[in-house]
C-alpha cells in the first residue's frame, strides 16, 4: 500500500476530525467567554460556580474526564453516544483554560475606561459589550489560536471510545497492513495541515476583529 491509498484511506476519518474540532472549539470558546466573564463578577455565587468548574476541568486529566462521561456517567442513567462525550469532554476542557485567557483579557483593560462608562451611566452589559470585549477580544485571539490547535491534536483521544476519527483510521490501517512508518507519517502530515489551516483562519478572523480596536479608543 503505497502513500496514496494510505491518504485515501484516512480520509474517511478526516471529517469526523474537523467535525469535532470545529463544534469542541466553538462551545469551548462560547464557555470561556461565559465562565471567564464569571470570574470577574460581583455576585459571588456566579463567581464560585465559574472558579469551581475552571478548577476541576483544568485539574483533571482529559482522557479521564473522557471516559466519566462515557463511561461512568450511563451508571448515573444519562448515556451519551461517542459523538456527544468526546464534543463535550474537548469542549469543557478547553473552554476551562480558555476561561482564564477570557479573565486576564478582560482584567487587562485600562481601569479608567471602565470608571468612564460609569460616569455616562452604563450599565454592566453596556460596559462589558461596548467598552471591553471590544479590546480584550483580539488580545485573547493569538492564545485562542494555540487552545484551538491543542484541541485538534487532543482530539485524537476519542479514538479511545471508538468514534472513527482520523487516529481511529490510521489504527485501524496499521493493524490490518501493518506498515507503521508510511501510516502515521501521513498520519502526521495531515494532522499538520489541518492545524495549519486553523491557524491560518484564526489569523484572519484575528485581523478582523482588530478593526475594533480604534473604535473604543
Amino acid at each position: 500500500m503505497n502513500a496514496i491509498d494510505i491518504f485515501t484511506n484516512l480520509l474517511q476519518g478526516l471529517q469526523m476530525t474537523v467535525e469535532l474540532t470545529v463544534l469542541s472549539s466553538a462551545i469551548g470558546a462560547l464557555l470561556a467567554f461565559v465562565f471567564g466573564v464569571g470570574k470577574t463578577s460581583h455576585i459571588w455565587p456566579v463567581r464560585v460556580i465559574s472558579i469551581a468548574y475552571v478548577e476541576i476541568f483544568r485539574g483533571t486529566s482529559l482522557i479521564v474526564q473522557l471516559f466519566w462521561l462515557y463511561y461512568a456517567l450511563p451508571l448515573l442513567g444519562i448515556s451519551l453516544n461517542p459523538f456527544v462525550a468526546g464534543t463535550a469532554a474537548l469542549a469543557l476542557n478547553i473552554g476551562a483554560y480558555g476561561s482564564e485567557v477570557v479573565r486576564g483579557a478582560l482584567l487587562a483593560v485600562p481601569k479608567g475606561q471602565s470608571e468612564a462608562s460609569l460616569a455616562l451611566g452604563f450599565n454592566s452589559m453596556q460596559r462589558l459589550i461596548r467598552i471591553m470585549l471590544p479590546q480584550a477580544v483580539p488580545e485573547m485571539m493569538p492564545t485562542f489560536t494555540n487552545l484551538a490547535i491543542q484541541n485538534l491534536k487532543d482530539s485524537a483521544i476519542v479514538s479511545l471510545i471508538s468514534l472513527s476519527d482520523l487516529t481511529y483510521y490510521a489504527n485501524n490501517l496499521q493493524n490490518l497492513t501493518f506498515q507503521t512508518v508510511r501510516i502515521y507519517t501521513v498520519t502526521l502530515f495531515m494532522y499538520f495541515v489541518l492545524a495549519l489551516a486553523l491557524s491560518w483562519a484564526l489569523g484572519v478572523l484575528e485581523r478582523y476583529l482588530r478593526r475594533w480596536k480604534p473604535l473604543v479608543r
